[in-house]
Formats: structure tokens, sequence, C-alpha cells
């Protein structure tokens, strides 16, 4: 029996874009003119580049060309309501990947290889990756990051270390957003099991009859917590030039987005629409709070022992500033010195006898002096 799926009108790409995505994309859209200038160089110069590429080397997909994709993109545009469905390109490619690029208008390339070895509903979730891509507004710096990894800095008037960086960050966020996709994936399936799947054949082939999902899973959970700081050091510096994050990374981050309930929110027709104003603070606290978050669950040796340090120095700091509390009241008689402590009672809004000006000691015994004084001028006269 074929599946009922939820359309989901209006629904904003906010709803599906991982925390760090987000708040990356929101820095980067409110620098004064940065879009409209990439817009107007990449437009003039290689958007039409690439498109004309795509159109000489490949086979575009229509109707009458590869009409199994093309009812596969019409129905991903209608689930997540891409109102102008972008082209889509099929190119001859031995390895499972696609990509979406382009400006003012985006298009999708498929690699060969995808469509003898995903069923229907894995090219499904493909090709709604892409799109979560395009509505997500990842592809203007996708489209640019793409530019930079071909150029030179002789063509790009910045020096070698300043490119460096800009690509470094860049290929970072570029990591994250491929979560955010692969969300807009599963909410295309609106099946788990398919994306996990698809994933699955993205780390091993197109072999199901010889792998488990279940044991694929334990995989993950292996790769997150095993082996030491060392090992968690070598898992970062793998990442720094993969375009993507690895497969069982992937995995685990959408499963944990899938159980977290977030997905079934959507779902149920609870998520946020196009033209609603967008709140860069919330932004960037669910960002922050993304990482703690993930911090706190993770089990891998470096996140531990971080985790544990912390805890520790916050332990530590509290028996310190107890230390410091009875050092006080030692010193001051079990009191506070003035200013140093709690308010005195009076300071909390209780009332008391004002207290005036306190005249100074050495002024009391000149006048005291001078009294004796006067007394015995008096006497003698």
């Amino acid at each position: 029996m074929k599946q009922v799926k939820k359309s989901l009108p209006d629904i904003s790409p906010r709803a599906w874009e991982h925390p760090a995505d987000s708040a990356a994309l929101s820095t980067l859209k409110r620098i004064p003119g940065l879009d409209e200038i990439l817009k107007r160089i990449l437009t003039v110069t290689s958007d039409r580049s690439l498109r004309l590429i795509a159109l000489g080397s490949s086979v575009r997909v229509t109707e009458r060309q590869f009409p199994r994709l093309h009812r596969l993109r019409e129905e991903a545009c209608m689930l997540l309501d891409l109102r102008e469905p972008p082209e889509l390109f099929v190119s001859q490619n031995p390895f499972l990947n696609a990509g979406a690029i382009g400006v003012n208008r985006p298009f999708i390339s498929l690699n060969s290889a995808l469509i003898g070895q995903l069923e229907d509903e894995e090219l499904l979730a493909v090709i709604a990756h892409e799109i979560g891509h395009i509505l997500s507004g990842h592809v203007l710096y996708k489209t640019l990051l793409y530019l930079l990894l071909k150029v030179s800095t002789e063509v790009v008037p910045v020096g070698k270390l300043a490119l460096s960086g800009v690509i470094a960050a860049l290929k970072e966020w570029d990591r994250r957003s491929e979560m955010s996709a692969d969300r807009a994936g599963l909410l295309a399936t609106q099946d788990p099991q398919v994306s996990y799947a698809l994933l699955m054949k993205v780390a091993g082939g197109s072999y199901p009859q010889e792998m488990s999902l279940d044991e694929f899973l334990n995989q993950a959970a292996e790769y997150e917590r095993g082996g030491d700081v060392i090992d968690s050091v070598h898992k970062l510096l793998n990442l720094i030039e993969e375009s993507h994050p690895f497969a069982v990374l992937r995995l685990a981050e959408l499963k944990s987005w899938y159980d977290s309930g977030a997905y079934a929110k959507i779902l149920s027709g609870d998520y946020p629409r196009r033209g609603e104003a967008e709140n860069l603070r919330s932004t960037f606290e669910r960002a922050a709070g993304s990482y703690r978050e993930q911090m706190e669950r993770s089990q891998d040796p470096l996140a531990t022992t971080l985790r544990d340090i912390g805890k520790r120095m916050e332990s530590a700091g509290k028996e310190v500033g107890k230390q410091a509390e009875d050092l006080f009241r030692g010193l001051f008689g079990g009191g506070f010195p003035p200013g140093a402590g709690p308010a005195p009672s009076g300071a909390a809004g209780q009332s008391g006898p004002e207290e005036g000006p306190q005249p100074d000691r050495k002024d009391e015994a000149i006048r005291s002096e001078s009294d004796s004084d006067k007394g015995s001028d008096a006497q003698s006269s």
C-alpha cells in the first residue's frame, strides 16, 4: 500500500535548518549588500558558465528524458512547496553524489550512478536534499566556495592566508548545511528508514542485502565514543578537507533530530512559515543551545574530557568561593568587611535611626583643651 504523505505548504527552510547552519547564514545575509554583490558578480561571470557546462555535457530531465526522475522532482517540489521546479541534469559519473549550484537559476545535477543503485524513495530523498539547499539559500555560498576552490590568489585580490581562512570557514559551514539538507530529504520521504538506508548506501554502495541498518547504527555509536583523545583529534583533522560529514555522522545527527520530536512536530503542521520575521537573537541562542546539548550527549573522548574538566573547574570555583567566605568571616569576627558581604538589614528597605556626620576626634581634643584653658582664665581672674 502506497504511503500517503503530507505536503508542507508555505514551510520556511528554518524548520529544517541545523541551528549552526542557520546562525551562520543569518550572519552572512545581514552583512549589508553582500548577497547582492555576490549575485551580481556570479551571475555575470560563472552562473551562466556553469549552466552552459551542464547543458552541453549532461542530459536534462524532462517528461521525455528520465521521466522517473521528472516525476520524483515534481513530488519533492510539491511536498516542500517549491513553486518553480529547478532544472535537473544527469551527468555520467560512477560515484553516488549530487549537487545544487547556481545563483539566479539554481539547478540540480545527479550522478548517473544514483539512478541504477537507488530505489525511488531514496532518489526522492536525494532530490529533496538538493531542493532543501536551494530553499535555504545555500547555493549562493556553495557556488562561491566552488569557485574559490578552483581559482588562485592571482585571480582573487587577497592574500593566500586570508583566502585560506575564508575557504576553511565556508567549508565548515558547508558541512553543517548538509545536516540541514538531510532533514529536508527526510521531510520528503517521511520514512526515516529510507533516509538511514540511503546514508548507508552512500558509505558502502548499493549492496543492501549485505548490510544491516542496526549494525551500521552500532558502527556510528562506536565511531563517536571509541578511542581516546588522540583519536578525537584525528577525527577533527580528517574532516577538514571533506565536503560532507562522514556518513555515520550524518546518520547519527539525522536520527537524533528525528528522535527529538522536531520531525513529528513539523508533520503535525507546527512549523515556521515563509514571510514570518526571523529573530536573529533566538537563532543564535538555538545554535548555542544545540552545541551545548551536543556536547552534553556526546560520548566522544575529547568531548567527555572537556565536559569533565568544565565540571571540575565549576566545582573548584565553588570550593574556592566557600573558602574565601570562611576566611572573611574569621577575619572580621563572623561578619564581612564593609561593602564585601551581604547588605545590613536596614539597607533592605527597613527604616532605622538616621546617623548624622560624626565629629573628628582630633577636633574634639582641641575643643576640650580650649575649654580647659578658658576655665583656668576664669578662675585666675
